[in-house]
């Protein structure tokens, strides 16, 4: 079965309004839509950066208790947690998994390592 969503904790965590701290999220992959529809959005045509902020308020589908992610709260993370996302983003979108192969040190054997289960 295809995994879509993946979960994953925030290095640093964002902080809400009232000073909660939001860290476990779920993230799912992306549709074309999701990669196509925000270059229309007159905030991207004006700033190429800003494609992250929606793209990544389109697919994050949960971040702690928070009822709704939009682009403020994507804008609102810390520049550690935005690195994070946006690189989970890529692995799950192009490797359609979030493992990276390593190798043990000592006995030099490889493995893989889901990276969101160790959270980051």
């Amino acid at each position: 079965m295809l995994q879509t969503e993946f979960s994953f904790t925030l290095p640093i965590g964002y902080v809400d309004e009232d000073g909660n701290l939001h860290r476990e999220g779920v993230m799912r992959l992306a549709t074309a839509l999701d990669e196509i529809a925000p270059l229309k959005d007159p905030r991207v045509r004006s700033n190429q950066a800003y494609l992250l902020m929606i793209l990544l308020s389109r697919v994050v589908a949960k971040l702690g208790t928070l009822e709704y992610i939009n682009p403020k709260v994507i804008e609102g993370l810390f520049a550690g947690d935005l690195a994070y996302l946006q690189d989970l983003y890529c692995r799950i979108n192009q490797n359609g998994h979030d493992r990276v192969r390593t190798q043990c040190p000592h006995c030099e054997k490889e493995f893989e390592v889901e990276l969101t289960s160790m959270g980051g």
